[in-house]
């Protein structure tokens, strides 16, 4: 069984974005070489991305152009080709069709097929977006949360989970700290069915 792995950059107050939109508007991000590299090694330990609809929608904006940019350092040459060949899940109501290695699913029975394709898979599936991330541990299916915290504090916007009101545990299966200020921490959701 794959296991579930929702990965982001985070401002010290847990906010992905701070306005609709901004695609983290790189203000606040403080992302050198070093941790895009670790970036890289990450993405390519996953077998399968699953992406809700705004964040591949940014991700496809930039990446396959950025593989072949001659103007831009090689290790963001090296991500936009690990994104674009990747095996990628785009999980949208609205889109038809995608580029890139994606498959959509949709419809109301979305966060099934998600269950299925973790049942399925075997190695780490990377998860991107709040609102997909959040169907996903309201469901159980959330298993690792990969965590680049930046330090900064936003004060509003978008935070890692939509509206969710419940207690989770989590145990810290490595940390790490990252030029410029930026720490890495990565958690695996404790299962309380099997904590009783």
């Amino acid at each position: 069984m794959g296991r579930f792995v929702y990965w982001m950059n985070v401002s010290l107050d847990l906010r992905i974005e701070q306005v609709p939109g901004d695609n983290g508007a790189r203000e606040w991000f403080r992302i050198g070489e070093e941790l895009h590299r670790e970036f890289n090694a990450r993405a390519r330990e996953f077998v399968l991305d699953v992406q809700g609809r705004v964040m591949y929608e940014t991700m496809e904006e930039y990446w396959p152009r950025a593989r072949t940019d001659a103007s831009l350092p090689d290790f963001l040459c090296e991500y936009g080709e690990i994104w674009t060949d990747m095996p990628k899940v785009l999980v949208s109501r609205t889109r038809s069709n995608a580029d890139h290695n994606t498959r959509i699913i949709g419809g109301e029975d979305a966060i099934e097929q998600l269950a299925a394709l973790r049942a399925e898979t075997d190695g780490m599936i990377g998860v991107g977006g709040a609102a997909l991330a959040t169907q996903l541990l309201r469901a159980g299916l959330l298993d690792e949360l990969l965590l680049f915290t930046h330090p900064s504090i936003l004060g509003f916007g978008r935070p890692l989970f939509d509206d969710y009101d419940m207690p989770i545990e989590l145990d810290l299966l490595e940390q790490r700290s990252f030029d410029r200020g930026v720490t890495m921490h990565h958690y695996a959701i404790r299962d309380e069915s099997e904590a009783s």
